[in-house]
């Protein structure tokens, strides 16, 4: 916790400059605030770490950015091979590729996200011990560096539009308010790992079942029209159900709305992130300590 007063008229501090300040830094006690102009105080440096953390992610790579294109596509085709021709799999009568893609493209920047936040307060560890700056910065920018593989996937996937004759409808004007939600899940997700991962190392080894178990859960390979009502709506507690099935509504005209769906969602993503960012902060005090 930071407080800060005016340099005293006498004593020690008398031989500041004026109108200095003195910042003290003090180990928070209880729940506290989540500080979030504290955040936009340091936006700057929030800009470097997720710049920081782009480079390091392409470095010394062959084939460079281009990762965020062969991910998702590889794994359409896999899908499109075993789920739509061999299983004959439903796509709410969209063709199967570009139904399994579409999905893919926010899951992609939600699963990256979670792998890359989850980790970065250890790998930040000198920065951590080192330097007073806002800790949430570090999870902030490592979902943020996913934003550049979502333009290029998604590219991919206006490409694939084009080439299945695919005209988006006027509900693209949702979209920018389901990236949000992809966005506030994965954020939500990764304050959570990335705190529990200081304390708890093995954390990291969790990360890749959690994320094969998410896969399976979230309507990717399949439609959540197979379900009915109730179920379907209480499906949407699962917040990548919202936006998996919001992206096929909003992109390629899909006939099943999803309605309450993305309202269930919402509400549990932003439950997620509230609940992240406050265990988050109560437990920021001890970061330097134990990391």
């Amino acid at each position: 916790m930071i407080s800060a007063s005016k340099s005293a008229d006498s004593g020690p501090e008398a031989l500041k400059p004026a109108g200095s300040r003195i910042i003290r830094i003090e180990p928070s006690k209880g729940w506290v605030s989540l500080k979030i102009g504290e955040l936009w105080e340091y936006r700057e440096l929030l800009y470097f770490l997720t710049w920081r953390d782009l480079k390091v992610r392409y470095k010394q790579t062959l084939l460079g950015v281009l990762w965020a294109i062969i991910q998702p596509f590889f794994t359409m085709v896999v899908f499109s091979l075993f789920f739509g021709r061999l299983a004959k799999m439903p796509s709410d009568g969209i063709p199967y590729p570009i139904f399994t893609f579409s999905a893919l493209v926010p899951w992609t920047f939600f699963t990256n996200g979670l792998a890359q936040a989850s980790n970065s307060l250890v790998g930040s560890a000198n920065l951590v011990t080192k330097v007073y700056f806002p800790r949430l910065a570090i999870p902030v920018a490592s979902v943020l560096v996913g934003a550049v593989d979502f333009v290029l996937a998604f590219a991919i996937l206006l490409c694939m539009m084009l080439y299945y004759g695919i005209v988006p409808t006027i509900n693209i004007i949702w979209l920018p308010l389901l990236l949000a939600l992809v966005i506030v899940t994965s954020l939500g997700v990764s304050l959570w790992l990335s705190a529990l991962n200081v304390q708890f190392r093995d954390v990291k080894y969790v990360i890749p079942f959690l994320t094969q178990f998410w896969l399976f859960a979230t309507p990717i390979a399949y439609p959540s029209s197979l379900l009915h009502q109730p179920w379907r709506t209480l499906y949407g507690l699962n917040p990548m159900v919202g936006v998996v099935e919001g992206f096929r509504w909003a992109l390629l005209g899909a006939k099943t709305a999803p309605g309450v769906m993305v309202l269930v969602s919402a509400l549990t993503a932003l439950l997620i992130l509230a609940s992240g960012a406050l265990y988050f902060r109560r437990m920021e005090k001890n970061f330097a300590d134990i990391i």
